[in-house]
């Protein structure tokens, strides 16, 4: 994806679960629906919209939450995460209705939306920012995408996770003052660290400070691997014996951590929408699930209107 000016990439399932989570369930829609994460995540589009002035703009989703590749490198990917049937991904009750409906809406309103079958919004970003000749900002509340951080190419994270009002501009400098790591070098990080949430085990014994010295020493798990095999030592704080008994975890992990830049994303027109695509479509969900104001100032940003 080429262009002049930034370009903005929404993690979109980060931010509405977010929304969802920060705005009452008391914000409902006539017939006493929740509305609350979709009137939260457009609030949250039009303050990055007017704070950080995008010439693109792109909501990216997951086709797949869990795919198939990660699964079968590391089964354990998302396992917890599974709803009763086996196969979704266990949201919130009054969750789970409001999501279809935030896809059409942001589409009516003219917002580019990107997906993948079979990959995350995650790879649909990392693809979208390999493509990009412009500067990307990745807007996320995600850790993972951190491996993202490109200073030379001007790609850096919009980090969520203290709230709008304090927002964490990630480039590379940040990246090495948080977890002492060269730049470029999170995704071998989050290997040896693991992910809970994500269902990563890591490797056992290795915390946060090992992991950064192991990184600093070999920067990659290849490189550690390879040190390994050759016998070599250098290991820091006796860290081993830890990687030698997790090698085939090793060996898989980068694949599931790693996001693709690849992935088969169409090509997508990310420019602002002068007007809404469907506005009829756009009028009629309004009044059937009162948006209000929190449409009214999204619509606003996005087409330049004060």
């Amino acid at each position: 994806m080429s262009g002049v000016g930034s370009l903005m990439l929404l993690d979109t399932a980060s931010l509405y679960y977010r929304a969802f989570f920060g705005v009452p369930e008391t914000v409902r829609a006539p017939d006493g629906t929740p509305v609350n994460a979709i009137r939260g995540l457009l609030d949250m589009i039009s303050r990055l919209v007017r704070a950080r002035h995008p010439a693109q703009l792109v909501a990216c989703l997951d086709a797949d939450w869990r795919p198939a590749f990660r699964v079968a490198a590391v089964p354990s990917y998302k396992a917890h995460r599974l709803a009763a049937d086996g196969t979704s991904e266990e949201t919130p009750p009054a969750l789970a209705p409001q999501v279809p409906l935030i896809e059409e809406i942001l589409q009516v309103a003219g917002l580019a939306v990107a997906g993948a079958p079979g990959y995350e919004a995650d790879d649909v970003m990392g693809t979208l920012a390999a493509r990009s000749d412009g500067p990307v900002d990745v807007v996320t509340g995600d850790r993972d995408l951190f491996q993202l951080v490109d200073d030379a190419r001007q790609v850096r994270v919009i980090y969520t996770a203290r709230g709008l009002s304090k927002l964490d501009v990630v480039d590379e400098a940040w990246v090495t003052a948080k977890y002492g790591i060269p730049g470029r070098s999170y995704a071998s990080y989050a290997v040896l660290r693991g992910d809970p949430s994500d269902g990563l085990p890591g490797v056992p014994g290795v915390g946060e400070k090992t992991a950064a010295a192991l990184v600093r020493t070999f920067g990659s798990i290849e490189a550690m691997l390879a040190a390994i095999e050759a016998g070599h030592g250098g290991f820091p704080m006796n860290s081993r014996p830890k990687l030698a008994a997790a090698r085939d975890y090793l060996g898989v992990a980068p694949a599931v951590t790693r996001v693709a830049t690849d992935a088969p994303v169409p090509d997508v027109d990310g420019a602002l929408p002068l007007t809404p695509a469907a506005p009829d479509r756009l009028a009629a969900l309004d009044e059937r699930w009162d948006l209000g104001s929190s449409l009214r100032r999204a619509l606003s940003a996005l087409t330049g209107q004060s």
